[in-house]
């Protein structure tokens, strides 16, 4: 795996790639990183593959941490939590339902051990299923609903339940949260605990449908389940990764990030500002107001 590592030299960026799977791999980030204020951890290992590259890859960032002295901020998901009754809350105890939860909750339970030990100053910021202009194929809610929506298309879930409230995280706000932690002060109380981004009232698949047709004076399109789905989602490597989280799309999925609202002073974007911007950006178009 890669990283790739911008550092600043009289307002010069210099972009960076290194080999996180080189035994020197902690020398050679330790040095580049050098005088940081903080690392941030957006890495995303093949989805396949979590449970085998995302150790060692959280290891060396968390040693790299310990070595130069920086912060370390690890962009996260909710996948830990596992299915959960209610909104989901920083509090929240780990309760992951398969293999990518227990990853990424294995990672944010040794990054507090560090933290609590003195050794390193560490955060996570932890985001639902994200959406907004640059989302690509792996945003769900962008690629797998929108997209087909606003080529008129039939909407073909792989998932259960369109009708079920869910909240959805703007990569914006998720990027301004993060930007947000990863300067604050070393003597900060927000270091040493899990945030949650600041994330617009959930809608469901149907209402964000709903509301996209309202926008660009299309017509409401057909949703229906992917033909075959179970076969598929048993028989196709990266599709049978969603079994452990298809609860996420058939029970209520929704977070709470009152606290991080109020202490960083952080808004989500409304949500019709965000659907219209992840809109455009997929090539959809506002509806003509009638002339009179």
């Amino acid at each position: 795996s890669t990283l790739s590592s911008s550092s600043a030299a009289s307002d010069v960026y210099k972009r960076q790639a290194l080999d996180l799977a080189h035994p020197n791999a902690v020398e050679d980030l330790s040095r580049i990183a050098a005088g940081a204020a903080s690392l941030v951890n957006a890495m995303n290992p093949p989805y396949t593959k979590w449970p085998t590259e995302w150790p060692p890859l959280a290891n060396t960032l968390l040693r790299t941490a310990e070595i130069t002295g920086a912060g370390l901020v690890t962009v996260g998901n909710l996948y830990g939590y596992g299915r959960v009754d209610g909104p989901m809350r920083e509090d929240q105890p780990f309760a992951p339902t398969g293999h990518k939860g227990a990853t990424r909750a294995q990672m944010w339970t040794d990054a507090l051990a560090a933290h609590t030990a003195g050794r390193v100053r560490a955060t996570e910021i932890r985001g639902s299923d994200y959406f907004g202009p640059g989302g690509g194929r792996y945003s769900y809610l962008g690629y797998q609903v929108l997209r087909p929506a606003i080529a008129g298309k039939t909407v073909r879930l792989l998932f259960g339940n369109p009708d079920a409230a869910h909240s959805w995280t703007y990569r914006p706000d998720f990027s301004a949260a993060v930007a947000a932690l990863a300067t604050r002060e070393p003597t900060s109380p927000t270091w040493g605990r899990p945030w949650h981004v600041p994330t617009a009232p959930p809608r469901s698949v149907l209402e964000a449908l709903a509301d996209l047709a309202e926008f660009t004076g299309q017509k409401q399109v057909n949703v229906s389940l992917m033909p075959g789905r179970t076969l598929l989602m048993r028989v196709v490597p990266i599709l049978r990764e969603f079994t452990e989280t298809s609860h996420q799309f058939e029970h209520p999925y929704v977070v709470d990030s009152t606290l991080t609202q109020q202490t960083l002073g952080l808004t989500p974007t409304p949500w019709h500002t965000a659907l219209a911007e992840t809109v455009l950006s997929l090539g959809g178009r506002p509806a003509v107001p009638a002339q009179r």
